[in-house]
Parts: structure tokens; C-alpha cells; sequence
């Protein structure tokens, strides 16, 4: 028995051995697995940051140029730049200067400094309109490279754009010039890293590097389309290139928001995919050429798509059509525009923006909402700069006052139009709704913007002449079980459309 028990308990520690080896064996595999993902992890990283932009850098530099402007300055009279407007050393200051005769000092030039990029051997030139606007002389200095003397010319403007803040340059050159090409903006992704070249605040040729931080954003003009970066851009930055990693311009560096001039990492590149078709257009023609429908429009509101019956908020409302190319083909004031040239339409920026890329004389297909249904009407585009030329010194009809036989109904004080108050508004003979006088802060057509003064043309998109019109409308945007009823309010001249609900 002694010896039975002797083989059971031997084997017994023969398999605990077993068991640790494999205890241990299993440790260290994983032990290896993890060891071997921290390397992969290190490896993958190192790929992803790069060992340098060096080599990126010193391909593009030779693109990117500094430019300096001169312009004439008139002499300027009294204290100005000495001291404050309004200073009380102001008056001591101009008796200064009065005794010294510099009230009528000769004219000076003045500097500034930008950056632009070459985008072909020939010598043009892409910058911002206001790095060059109303220079006498502009000055181009190209990137010097390793030994090499820097090597001025002067340039020409070929065209400009105020509205995309973009200029064209020329210069004449011994022989072909190193250039860059544009790139997709559209294809740029937020957190895509980015390479920013220029000549901030005159330090001449300087890069910074950072990432695309947000895409499609508006500043203040309709054809906006900027580029967010954190990638520092400083003054004299302005018109100089914005890179992606293929050395490709994806932005043209226009602006910054700081609340001290200088760089918060905040800068703003206009989206390349915009540039490419105003330089093409200043190129070939010295000057754009947009489309141009015709129409005034407005974003639709949640509570406008109930009022009209749409399923959703989307599309742009007409709230007026002038004279012109809308007008003739048969859009009218109420329609929502769906889809423009086969593209659907978000909104009203994104249909200015597309009316505006499309080419002057296409034949387009518009498809609107109009009672109820859809209808697609074909517009032959005209050409925007041509009809604002027609447009300027045009005078606007003035906001007014009031009118008799008052009655207040959602939250207005409003009567009808009479010949007296049409003399009194300075509008038209055949001019028909119903004038507000009187608004109640505390309704929401206050909040929405309505005012003594306006006139209430239509409601429910139909004409409104009298009281009992509008109670009519009313009403039957009630029975159709709507909650809100779309006025057409027009201020100045200018149209507009406003819900108002119909639970009050």
C-alpha cells in the first residue's frame, strides 16, 4: 500500500510541474503578444507623424511669394496719427502744426505687405483683393532657395473679386517659374493636416503646420466658403497658399479671428474649390461672370414647411420676383425652389452659391413646390454683374407709419391701404395690403421682426386688400388643419416671408 501511495503522490507532483510549466509558457506568450503590439503601436505612430515637413516644404517654397504694395497717399491735415480723434490735446496739437505749416504736407507712400503663390510657369499670380487693392505699384519677391539671391518683379492685376476677396497677378519672367497646383477642398477632412506659407507680419517666407479644424464656413459675403485651420496665420499671411500633405492648395489664407491681431489659431482659407472657378473666370475675361436668376429669397422655416404644407424645412422661398430672368420664365413670389440644374437645394446660401458657379446663358431645369405639388420651369440664366450694375443708385420706398380703421389681429394693428397713406409710405398708385401700425412687443410676430410700417401683401399666398381678406385666410388654414398662416410682409420695397401661428 506504502508503495501505491508512493506512485500516486509522484505522479500527482508530476502533473502540478506540468501544470506550472504551462502556467509560465502561457505568461510569457502573452508577455511576447503584448511586447510585439507596443512595437506595432510605436511603428504605426511613427508613420503617422512623419520623420519631418522639410522635405514637403522645400517642394512647394519655391511657389510662394512675398508682396509688397505702394500706394499714394494724399497729405493729411491737422493732428491725425499723432493723437487720438477727440484727445483734449487735439486743438493744442493742430495750433502745433498750424504755426509749423504741415497742414498741407505733400503726399507720401504707403506699404503693405501679403503673400500669393504661383500657379503657372508663365507668372500668374493668386492673392486677396486686399492685399493689392488700390496699389499704385506691386511688388512680387520670390523664395530665394539655398545661396540664391532674391529676385524681385514687378506685377500687373489681371482681374479682381471683392466678393470671394480674390486677385489675379501677372508678371513677366526670364524663363518658367516653379508653380502649384490646386486641390479638391472637397475632399479636405476635419483633422486633415494642413502646411501654411507666407510672409507674416513681414518676416518674410515662414511655414506653420496644423489641421483642418471645421469645413464650409460663412463669414459675411453669399459666396463664402472657408476652410477652418488652427495652422497659425498672421498679418501678411493674407493671399498666401494653404497645403494639404500632397503639396496640393486646398485655401487661399484670407482672414483671422482674434480679439488682438494676432494669431489664436483661428484662421480662415477660402475653400480652394471656389478659388479655381473665379481665377479661371479673371484669366479669361478680366472679371467674373456669375449666374444670375432673378429672385429674392429666404430660408423656410419649420413653422413656413407647415404653413405650406412641405414635409420638412428646405429649399429657398421667393419672396420677390423683379424684372428678369426668373420673372420671364414664370417663377413666382411663394414658390420654394427644390432642386436647381438637377442639384437639390438645402438652402439659400447653397442656392446663391450655385446660381452664382453656374455659366451665364445655360438653360437650367428649377424644380418648385407650388400649390401643393411640384412643377419644374426652365430659366435661362443671365449675369449677376450686369444686373447689379442696373441696380445701383436705385432709391428704396421708405418705411411709414399708420393708416385708419385700425383692428389688431395676431398680435398687429393693421388697416388697409389708402390712397393717403400709399402718398404718405411713397408707394406706388396700384400698391395693395394692409399696413401695420402697431405691434405688440410681447407677440410673436414681434419676435419674428415685424414693425409699424410694414405692409402685408399676402397671406396664405394669396392677395390680401381688406380685413375680412386676411380673416378669410385665416380661416381656411384653419379648416386645413394648419397651425400657422404665411404672410408675404414687405419693408422698403423689400419682400420677405413670416409665419405667424394661428393658436393665439
Amino acid at each position: 500500500m506504502s508503495t501505491r501511495r508512493a506512485e500516486v503522490q509522484a505522479k500527482a507532483r508530476s502533473i502540478s510541474v506540468r501544470r506550472d510549466d504551462v502556467s509560465v509558457m502561457v505568461r510569457m506568450m502573452w508577455l511576447a503578444f503584448v511586447g510585439m503590439l507596443f512595437v506595432l503601436a510605436q511603428t504605426i505612430a511613427a508613420h503617422a507623424r512623419g520623420e519631418s515637413l522639410a522635405p514637403l516644404a522645400e517642394q512647394i517654397s519655391p511657389a510662394v511669394v512675398n508682396i509688397t504694395t505702394s500706394t499714394l497717399v494724399e497729405g493729411q491735415t491737422g493732428p491725425q496719427g499723432i493723437v487720438p480723434e477727440g484727445s483734449p490735446f487735439e486743438d493744442f496739437f493742430r495750433e502745433f502744426q498750424d504755426r509749423n505749416g504741415d497742414d498741407n504736407r505733400p503726399p507720401r507712400r504707403s506699404n503693405a505687405l501679403g503673400s500669393g503663390f504661383v500657379i503657372s510657369e508663365d507668372g500668374y499670380i493668386v492673392t486677396n483683393n486686399h492685399v493689392i487693392a488700390e496699389a499704385d505699384e506691386i511688388l512680387v519677391e520670390f523664395f530665394p532657395g539655398d545661396g540664391q539671391p532674391v529676385k524681385e518683379l514687378p506685377a500687373k492685376v489681371i482681374g479682381t473679386d471683392e466678393k470671394t476677396d480674390i486677385a489675379l497677378l501677372k508678371v513677366e519672367a526670364t524663363g518658367p517659374l516653379k508653380y502649384v497646383q490646386f486641390g479638391n477642398s472637397d475632399t479636405a477632412r476635419v483633422g486633415d493636416w494642413v502646411i501654411a506659407m507666407g510672409n507674416p507680419l513681414g518676416q518674410g517666407f515662414s511655414v506653420s503646420a496644423g489641421i483642418v479644424s471645421a469645413r464650409n464656413r460663412a463669414l459675411s459675403g453669399s459666396y463664402d466658403d472657408y476652410i477652418q485651420t488652427d495652422a497659425a496665420i498672421n498679418r501678411g499671411n493674407s493671399g498666401g497658399p494653404l497645403f494639404n500633405m500632397n503639396g496640393e492648395v486646398i485655401g487661399v489664407n484670407t482672414a483671422i479671428l482674434s480679439p488682438n491681431g494676432g494669431s489664436i489659431g483661428i484662421g480662415f482659407s477660402m475653400a480652394s474649390n471656389v478659388v479655381t472657378k473665379v481665377v479661371d473666370q479673371l484669366r479669361e475675361f478680366g472679371e467674373t461672370r456669375r449666374g444670375w436668376l432673378g429672385v429674392r429669397i429666404q430660408d423656410v422655416t419649420e413653422d413656413m414647411a407647415e404653413a405650406m404644407g412641405l414635409d420638412k424645412p428646405g429649399g429657398a422661398l421667393v419672396s420677390d420676383v423683379p424684372d428678369g430672368p426668373a420673372k420671364d420664365a414664370g417663377l413666382l413670389a411663394g414658390d420654394v425652389i427644390l432642386s436647381f440644374d438637377g442639384v437639390e437645394v438645402e438652402d439659400t446660401r447653397g442656392l446663391v452659391r450655385q446660381v452664382g458657379e453656374t455659366t451665364v446663358g445655360k438653360s437650367v431645369r428649377v424644380v418648385v413646390h407650388r400649390d401643393g405639388g411640384t412643377q419644374t420651369v426652365l430659366v435661362t440664366l443671365g449675369r449677376r454683374e450686369d444686373a447689379e450694375r442696373e441696380e445701383e443708385g436705385e432709391a428704396e420706398a421708405t418705411d411709414e407709419e399708420q393708416g385708419a380703421e385700425d383692428t389688431d389681429i395676431l398680435g398687429l394693428t393693421i388697416s388697409p391701404l389708402t390712397d393717403a397713406l400709399r402718398s404718405e409710405m411713397g408707394l406706388d398708385d396700384d400698391a395693395e395690403g394692409l399696413v401695420v401700425s402697431n405691434v405688440d412687443e410681447a407677440s410673436e410676430a414681434y419676435s419674428k421682426g415685424l414693425r409699424a410700417g410694414d405692409l402685408i401683401t399676402e397671406a396664405g399666398q394669396q392677395k390680401v386688400t381688406s380685413i375680412e381678406d386676411l380673416e378669410a385666410r385665416m380661416e381656411e388654414a384653419r379648416e386645413a388643419g394648419r397651425k400657422s398662416l404665411l404672410l408675404l410682409v414687405r419693408r422698403g420695397g423689400e419682400p420677405r416671408f413670416v409665419a405667424l401661428s394661428l393658436e393665439q
